[in-house]
């Protein structure tokens, strides 16, 4: 066999057993859009950094959609799932419902469907909270904030309390709008997410 047929025969054999790169599928709204950012600055595609630096393999598919709310992401994830059969499913949804007033309830409904879907088909899920600002009121935003941690403990999922832990009381690191975190806090936020992600990423996946 000539040379250049063995190298290509050796090639493909390779190629072939070689097992596809796991995938995080990133669900959330503008929080996690990269809304009012350039390209490459929002948090999720400093998380794939971060991932290639650790020496894992996964690769992130950022599918979220400024303006999402809870309700919105729901009927969305089937097809997504469908599409990108993700490992890890980083659910961040809520802020949305929150502006507007949703009940928390209806808020943990949509939340517990998404993750049942999820784990449905095979992946597991680090849930992301949010927390509202304290003109909502007290008594709201209290049961606001203990959605996420109550539904993460009865769907058995891993939790961030808060997406912006660590800099929510700095405007320094918000755009003008005073909702959205510039770019020099999305680090900030890498570092928050990672440390419920990392439980969630097996040995195996490393190189």
């Amino acid at each position: 066999m000539p040379l250049r047929s063995i190298a290509t025969f050796l090639f493909l054999l390779l190629f072939a057993g070689a097992a596809p790169a796991a995938s995080i599928l990133v669900w959330g709204d503008s929080l996690s859009a990269g809304y009012g950012l350039k390209p490459g600055e929002a948090w999720p595609t400093l998380l794939q950094t971060r991932l290639a630096h650790e020496g894992f393999r996964h690769q992130v598919v950022n599918a979220s959609v400024s303006g999402e709310t809870s309700a919105g992401g729901r009927s969305r994830l089937p097809a997504a799932l469908a599409e990108h059969k993700p490992d890890i499913l980083i659910l961040e949804l809520g802020a949305n419902d929150g502006l507007r007033g949703l009940k928390p309830d209806l808020l943990a409904d949509n939340l517990r469907a998404m993750i049942t879907a999820a784990q449905q088909a095979g992946a597991r899920v680090l849930l992301v909270g949010m927390r509202m600002p304290p003109n909502y009121g007290p008594a709201y935003t209290r049961r606001f904030a203990d959605t996420f941690a109550d539904v993460a403990r009865t769907q058995k999922v891993a939790l961030v309390p808060f997406l912006m832990d660590g800099f929510a009381d700095r405007p320094e690191l918000f755009q003008a709008d005073g909702i959205h975190p510039t770019a020099q806090a999305q680090p900030l936020i890498v570092d928050t997410v990672w440390q419920g992600l990392k439980p969630l990423l097996p040995p195996a996946a490393r190189r």
